[in-house]
């Protein structure tokens, strides 16, 4: 049996029972049924309803090309339609003309899958005139995330300034090296100098000088013409560089201005900043690993000569280098700020007494080295760093001397687990708690097994040490302790046994990574602990992207860095 359309558009192509004729400006004639185009279309039913043209049999509809015309009735008819790169934008604009909502949709969806660099900035312009919302703001996300690549192509210089502007503003655009905003900027000025050097000034507004590094300011800000014939751009470079003044002075000062505030590189996500080894060169590194995607990158070689042992994260922002393995008793301290955009480690004041195998924690913004052995002794002290004075200063002692301990913080207390008693020669089972508030430490209870360089995760009010090595065999055995219970319990082991591995948690799961085995020989692999499911999944070989074969440390992170590497 024929269906009801299928016989209409028959009568249609016959002119039968047609009781509409549509006309275009060439003159085409395109014949139609008005009951069927009322029962589609809102601009139909509206117009054959309460309009003029209810009684008339020829209607002209002069907006629309003759071809799209035919294809839309056609639609109507047949419920199909063949969209292409060609005809796409011309039948979006129709569809929304003749309010036919699931063709312009469908052409929204279209334009969208079609999206890159080069034809974006069109894009959203098109949507934002045929009120396209849903494209509008995937084409608007779409330039922040892409738009060291969009400024690249001829769109962006054919923006005005009122446009430039509008984007170069935006807090979250991909920008994490605003050097390339400010060469965007004179990219579009250039292109068309002798109208658009009027702009500047107020382009300029929008750069934020404080964030480029005082190196490029001086090379390729300073001098340029355009810059000197405008005051109030040479004030924005005297704001930077009273900025860069100030930070060299005290590194941990934030002048809150936005021309100082970083943007949010429109990549939010999380990633796990690690201290790791070249196969390859065998120098250390900065790298980052991107837990969604599973994927590892080099952010930032390290020099000869000082590797620390431990990282630590101060106001997600500020990176702690603490110690040295090049020296067994190393004070050293340095600072690596993330949003500087330099590959700069900052020296910061020396400890107060040189220690190896420490532990460190952060609490209160503050850092805590705890622990260790001074080349001669084993370590009973503790010290913590006071951003406010940029210096460190004694806190109580512990009660045992621990040579590799581990260090968590946990409901705002400092633990100290386990350890090597270096002048009993003893491996520690004993947890000691540090509360900054009285300046005291107490035991809490024993963990079942006695062992030193163990990784310490804090997950979700849970206190999670992991591995580490008790004179004859390193462990895989995992404890966990909370501050209800007070008592430490075991969970599912590991697959691997690993010594002072790394551990981190992000996103409800516990990452383990790298250490040492039994044979001493370094690991590539990480394994993830699911909370929830009670078991450990083993990242086989997840390393071998950028060839560490060894993590010392980690960090979680904002989204990834950009540094620029050695």
């Amino acid at each position: 049996m024929v269906g009801v359309f299928e016989m209409l558009q028959s009568l249609r192509k016959d002119k039968v029972l047609c009781d509409i004729e549509l006309k275009t400006d060439d003159g085409t004639i395109v014949f139609a049924h008005k009951n069927v185009l009322v029962s589609a279309s809102p601009y139909f039913h509206k117009m054959f309803t309460n309009l003029d043209e209810c009684n008339k049999n020829l209607v002209n509809i002069t907006e629309l090309d003759s071809t799209v015309l035919q294809l839309l009735i056609n639609y109507i008819y047949t419920g199909e339609i063949l969209v292409t790169k060609k005809n796409v934008k011309i039948l979006l604009a129709a569809a929304n003309h003749l309010q036919l909502g699931y063709i312009k949709s469908v052409c929204a969806e279209f334009l969208q899958s079609q999206m890159d660099p080069s034809n974006c900035l069109g894009i959203k312009a098109f949507a934002n005139l045929h009120d396209c919302m849903e494209l509008l703001s995937s084409s608007e996300e779409y330039i922040k995330k892409q738009f060291l690549e969009v400024v690249k192509y001829d769109e962006f210089l054919s923006l005005s300034s009122v446009e430039v502007i509008k984007l170069i503003s935006c807090d979250d655009i991909a920008a994490p090296i605003e050097e390339k905003v400010y060469e965007c900027v004179f990219k579009w000025i250039n292109h068309e100098l002798g109208f658009r050097k009027d702009f500047f000034p107020e382009l300029m507004e929008h750069v934020r000088l404080s964030l480029i590094s005082k190196q490029f300011i001086l090379e390729n800000v300073v001098d340029e013409p355009l810059l000197k014939n405008s005051s109030k751009c040479k004030d924005y470079v005297i704001d930077a560089l009273n900025f860069h003044l100030i930070k060299s002075l005290n590194p941990f000062t934030n002048p809150q201005t936005i021309w100082s505030k970083p943007r949010q590189s429109g990549d939010l996500r999380k990633v796990i900043l690690v201290l790791g080894r070249s196969e390859s060169t065998k120098n250390f590194s900065i790298n980052w690993y991107d837990p969604a995607t599973n994927t590892w990158r080099r952010a930032l070689d390290i020099g000869k000569g000082w590797l620390p042992v431990h990282l630590a994260l101060i106001a997600n922002k500020f990176v702690f280098g603490v110690g040295s393995s090049y020296t067994t008793n190393s004070q050293s301290v340095k600072m690596l700020d993330l949003y500087s955009q330099t590959s700069s480690w900052l020296p910061l004041n020396d400890m107060s007494v040189g220690r190896t195998n420490l532990g460190v924690g952060v609490l209160n913004n503050c850092v805590y080295a705890v622990g260790g052995h001074d080349g001669v002794n084993g370590l009973n002290s503790a010290e913590v760093f006071d951003v406010s004075i940029q210096e460190w200063r004694m806190v109580s002692s512990m009660s045992s001397k621990r040579f590799g301990v581990g260090v968590g913080v946990l409901n705002n207390l400092l633990y100290a687990v386990g350890g090597y008693d270096k002048s009993s020669k003893q491996f520690l089972k004993s947890v000691e708690c540090y509360d900054p508030s009285i300046d005291t430490w107490k035991l809490v209870a024993e963990m079942s097994l006695c062992r030193s360089r163990v990784g310490v995760g804090v997950l979700e009010g849970v206190m999670y040490v992991i591995g580490g090595w008790d004179g004859s065999v390193a462990h895989k055995r995992v404890e966990v302790y909370t501050e209800r219970s007070k008592v430490w319990t075991n969970i599912p082991d590991m697959h691997i046994c690993r010594i002072n591995p790394a551990v981190v948690v992000l996103d409800g799961l516990l990452y383990v990574m790298g250490g040492i085995d039994n044979d001493s020989t370094n690991l590539d692999s990480l394994e993830i602990y699911n909370p929830k499911t009670n078991t450990w999944k083993l990242e086989e070989s997840s390393l071998n992207y950028v060839g560490l074969v060894q993590i010392n440390n980690g960090v979680v992170i904002d989204g990834p860095p950009h540094f620029k590497t050695n």
